[in-house]
């Protein structure tokens, strides 16, 4: 089974995108913010997958990506954003940062699906 955190500062979106994930056969660690994201790392979590939100409050998600991709046991772990960001500067800017995909809200299961499965091949 793979293992996917999800970081995004709205219980909303935790709750209804892990709902999805989880009745997709995915594990799913959540963090309310890049800061909890960055403990839950620290301690041990090694997703397959991680799925970050752009704008949080305090560290936002192309900064958590910076500071997920300096540690060598994450440096290839994909990474999507899941953003109600459309701007082609700001991808442009995740994808610099090292994200390696990008889904704007809201999105549908089926575009998130399948997304996923194209980033987990």
């Amino acid at each position: 089974m793979k293992t996917i955190m999800l970081v995004d500062d709205s219980a909303t979106v935790l709750l209804s995108i892990s709902g999805i994930l989880s009745k997709a056969g995915f594990q799913v660690v959540t963090a309310n913010s890049a800061e909890d994201g960055q403990r839950k790392l620290a301690a041990g979590t090694k997703p397959d997958l991680l799925i970050t939100d752009l704008n949080m409050p305090g560290m936002n998600g192309i900064e958590f990506i910076k500071v997920v991709r300096q540690r060598p046991e994450l440096r290839f772990m994909p990474i999507l954003f899941l953003t109600t960001e459309s701007q082609q500067s700001k991808r442009a800017e995740a994808k610099a940062a090292g994200a390696s995909g990008w889904i704007v809200k809201p999105a549908t299961a089926d575009t998130l699906l399948n997304t996923i499965k194209l980033v987990l091949r």
